[in-house]
């Protein structure tokens, strides 16, 4: 396996297939002689396009985005390679459109489309959100950071480390300690 520009080269007895890879599976190939890779093609009239991932959740979730009107493989794997599926998946669960907004090529009305078409879909799988209106501790958590000029990524990372099961006050503290 060799890395061009747009992403992997694979090399299947001699013959080479470019694969567009998240970071993650980028990661996992880099200096690796050998690597497997989960992967998803994708068959168009005119093109028969190969996506690379680093494990099946990966690839599943990047399947089901394809399923939402509006988002095609290259806006998927835009999603796929800015989180985690677990914290994709959450953010689906909370209605964080902010979350997918956030993502270089996703507007709000793609964000809220994900948010609405996926979330039934992942319901069983998924954590329930707080049906009383108020809005889930860490999503209170971030934005305190954002409003103190922190962007929605550094907030995320920053809060990363921090137990969640602390109070929204207590992370963020915990975070702009952690971050001085």
């Amino acid at each position: 396996m060799s890395s061009s520009p747009d992403g992997l080269v694979l090399d299947v007895g001699g013959v080479g297939y470019l694969l567009a890879v998240t970071p993650a599976a980028a990661r996992k190939a880099g200096g690796a002689g050998e690597v497997t890779l989960e992967t998803y093609l994708n068959v168009r009239e005119d093109a028969l396009q190969l996506y690379g991932f680093a494990d099946a959740e990966e690839r599943d979730l990047f399947s089901l985005l394809l399923s939402v009107s509006g988002v095609g493989p290259k806006v998927a794997l835009a999603i796929v390679s800015g989180s985690r599926p677990a914290e994709l998946r959450r953010a689906i669960a909370l209605e964080d459109t902010a979350r997918f907004e956030a993502i270089p090529g996703i507007g709000r009305k793609t964000a809220q489309r994900v948010v609405l078409e996926l979330k039934e879909k992942l319901a069983s799988a998924l954590l329930q959100p707080d049906t009383s209106g108020a809005p889930a501790p860490e999503l209170v958590a971030r934005e305190a950071l954002v409003s103190l000029g922190y962007s929605l990524v550094d907030a995320e990372r920053a809060l990363a480390d921090v137990d969640e099961s602390l109070p929204p006050e207590e992370r963020v503290k915990l975070a702009l300690r952690k971050a001085a």
